[in-house]
């Protein structure tokens, strides 16, 4: 039962230090201004991180890489705390590899995020300083699906496959994972 709750909590912890991070990747990338209330927040979560680790690791092109190492970082402390806490004294040469994983699902569990607010805020028609931020972020994605799938009675159904698809890319990577852990 401990175990399950620290493996709780430092799910929780590693989930918004990491997913702040990947944000922060993705808004530069989306050359979003982080005047907004979601940027400044991303900011003050990340900035201890980040910028040491810009000192050292440079950008590629559009993508900051030291928020990338960073969400990648966090992710891996995760496991070696969960690795640590379990007393195996095997098996730590694959926690690099569940980190990875972890990021990749990390980012999966926030673009899915993302798009639910989108659609919320879509039928709502809400005047939020967000609205403009969300919109900047989920387009890119929904973009090529726009082209596959047309409005239908004057809906968009683009959020909802997407959705779809972001959870079958759930499936296969945990398929992935637990093949290669086995």
């Amino acid at each position: 039962m401990l175990y399950q709750i620290i493996s709780f909590l430092l799910d929780v912890a590693a989930g918004l230090l990491g997913g702040a991070c990947l944000l922060r990747l993705y808004m530069q990338h989306q050359r979003v201004p982080f005047g907004n209330p979601l940027g400044r927040l991303v900011f003050a979560l990340t900035n201890w991180l980040v910028l040491p680790l810009r000192r050292i690791v440079p950008a590629a092109g559009r993508w900051d890489t030291a928020s990338l190492l960073a969400a990648f970082l966090v992710q891996l402390a995760q496991f070696v705390l969960l690795w640590l806490l379990t007393g195996a004294g095997a098996g730590w040469t694959m926690l690099p590899v569940l980190a990875a994983f972890g990021l990749v699902r990390l980012a999966i569990s926030g673009l899915t995020g993302l798009l639910i607010v989108y659609a919320v805020l879509s039928w709502v028609q809400t005047s939020s300083p967000l609205t403009g931020v969300i919109d900047r972020l989920c387009e890119p994605p929904l973009r090529p699906i726009r082209r596959i799938i047309p409005l239908v009675g004057g809906v968009d159904l683009s959020p909802l496959a997407l959705l779809v698809l972001l959870q079958v890319a759930a499936i296969v990577l945990g398929s992935l994972q637990s093949a290669l852990l086995r």
